[in-house]
């Protein structure tokens, strides 16, 4: 399937509010995990996908779902949760453009988490829904494995402010660790788009023209996730609503500045590619304009000697150079002489 656009065909006909998996199944059975804190207590539990999903009083719950193709245990903690229907339909449509959306009761945000194959040197993505309430964040990703492990680490070990904060600074700690991977990866590529530089000057080749169209695709595909998402983390920042406390705010204007850096890196390193491309480009030409002058040259050197043994290699009777016993020295004599003269015109004329 198409990493810039996803098959929404399943979808054709359905029931607005009606959660229809799209996407690609990346795990066999939907898991939840379940951390409730506060600055005194932590619990972590794993409760069965149909199970019953407890919130404690005065705690912080965090609701991380794994796996988005049961739509049985996603419509189950839907209902449990009270999700919006139409957020759960998002919830399972993995091609969703990074959003924001205000219900009665809580803010839907969908997102994405990137990661960059070192090996096939692609990006890969995967959708990140995050819905927040009070005193309750619930997190949906398409399969285990994040980059969440610093933020559970802060709790697990009380670092920092986080256990005494509300779910709003929770959700915020979520989306700073994914955009600090935009980071990271754009960083990561961007190191081996600088170093293409001197190899493209030196030695253009046909691998190198190949590793520059890579890289734009995948930067391209970047630009895909990271703009949508500094609208949305914008829009996140400027919100009125009371699931956002006042003293988050600063934190969510700081994670806009993040996700504005990393876009502007991106754009810089698009335009670098592009200025790869000519660079390539010009150095084939200009290869191509040293072989050709040098078969120019050499063509012209040759029009005068291909004259004269044009005129000695007729068949006339009457030739007296023919007869005589030293033609055929001098004949050689008269085109090495000729040729260099011409050699010599051409390097006062700097041609060669």
């Amino acid at each position: 399937m198409a990493r810039f656009f996803k098959n929404k065909r399943a979808a054709l006909g359905n029931i607005p509010g009606e959660p229809v998996f799209i996407g690609k199944k990346k795990m066999e059975t939907t898991d939840i995990h379940i951390i409730e804190y506060n600055e005194i207590e932590l619990q972590e539990y794993d409760p069965k996908p149909t199970g019953t999903i407890h919130t404690t009083p005065g705690h912080i719950t965090w609701v991380n779902v794994n796996g988005l193709h049961d739509i049985d245990v996603i419509t189950h903690v839907g209902k449990l949760l009270n999700i919006h229907p139409l957020a759960l339909e998002d919830i399972v449509n993995t091609g969703q453009r990074p959003k924001i959306e205000d219900y009665d009761n809580h803010l839907y945000l969908v997102t994405k988490m990137i990661r960059y194959d070192e090996t096939l040197k692609e990006v890969h993505s995967e959708q990140l829904s995050l819905v927040l309430g009070k005193d309750i964040l619930i997190t949906f990703q398409e399969r285990p494995g994040d980059v969440f492990e610093p933020v559970r680490d802060r709790i697990r070990k009380q670092k920092g402010r986080i256990r005494s904060m509300g779910a709003d600074y929770l959700a915020y700690s979520l989306l700073d660790c994914v955009a600090d991977h935009y980071n990271f990866v754009v960083e990561r590529m961007g190191d081996q788009i600088e170093d293409m530089e001197d190899e493209i000057r030196e030695n253009p080749q046909k691998s190198l023209l190949e590793k520059i169209n890579d890289y734009k695709l995948e930067i391209n595909y970047l630009r895909k996730i990271i703009r949508p998402t500094r609208e949305c983390f914008a829009s996140l920042a400027r919100m009125d609503t009371d699931l956002i406390a006042d003293s988050t705010l600063p934190f969510l204007k700081d994670l806009l500045d993040t996700v504005l850096q990393v876009s502007e890196i991106t754009d810089t390193y698009r335009d670098m590619l592009s200025d790869h491309l000519d660079i390539y480009n010009t150095g084939i030409n200009n290869r191509l304009n040293e072989i050709m002058k040098v078969l120019t040259i050499f063509s012209a050197i040759f029009i005068p000697l291909t004259f004269i043994a044009g005129i000695y290699g007729t068949n006339f009777d009457f030739l007296p150079e023919l007869h005589f016993k030293y033609s055929y020295p001098i004949f050689w004599g008269v085109l090495l002489i000729i040729a260099g003269i011409m050699l010599r015109f051409f390097r006062r004329k700097k041609w060669l």
